[in-house]
């Protein structure tokens, strides 16, 4: 059995590629993660234009990682947005958190 992938990737200063499936099986390390955002300006991209498989999990880290950065005063937006991921925020009622 394959192993889903999960990689973040600093592609500018302020954006973060993220590639791969946004699972609970591939949530399990968030250090690489932790790294990129220690040093986030005032604002921070997510890109997920690769991001092939999204599930709650996924959402509730999403939105952890929207709540951590706050906390330090910086902004975060979701860029290509999957379809998949954009009807789980219209089914948990959180769509404007991102906004």
């Amino acid at each position: 059995m394959v192993m889903p992938n999960l990689q973040f990737k600093k592609v500018t200063e302020d954006t973060i590629s993220v590639t791969g499936e946004l699972t609970r099986d591939t949530l399990v390390n968030e250090s690489l993660l932790n790294q990129l955002l220690e040093n986030a300006q005032s604002e921070l991209y997510f890109d997920l234009c690769e991001v092939s498989r999204v599930d709650t999990a996924g959402l509730a880290w999403l939105i952890h990682s929207l709540g951590k950065l706050k906390r330090q005063g910086v902004r975060l937006e979701l860029k290509n947005r999957p379809e998949q991921l954009q009807n789980l925020m219209e089914l948990g009622q959180v769509t404007n958190l991102f906004e």
